[in-house]
């Protein structure tokens, strides 16, 4: 099961880096662009170091509070529930 989880997340965490990518592309022309409510979806649904990243990498949506707080904190948390998630279910010591 937890093989399965971590390809959902990796595949999550790629997406989420392309929309990125790919909203700044369309950005920088005046074309259509990704909603702002896709973006942190994506990060809220596990693609958060994608969206992280993304947004260092290309310099997007760093201005906006929502993303310039909310997917480092979205992140922090998710960090908080895989450390919780390994110290329960395997025993790790953290």
């Amino acid at each position: 099961m937890e093989k399965y989880i971590c390809i959902v997340l990796f595949v999550l965490n790629i997406i989420s880096f392309i929309c990125f990518a790919v909203d700044k592309y369309k950005a920088k022309r005046g074309k259509w662009r990704i909603s702002e409510k896709t973006l942190l979806l994506l990060a809220i649904c596990g693609g958060s170091i994608g969206a992280f990243l993304g947004m260092k990498t290309f310099h997007h949506k760093t201005k906006h509070n929502k993303f310039k707080f909310g997917v480092p904190i979205i992140l922090f948390l998710h960090i908080l529930i895989l450390i919780f998630y390994l110290t329960k279910y395997f025993n790790y010591n953290v």
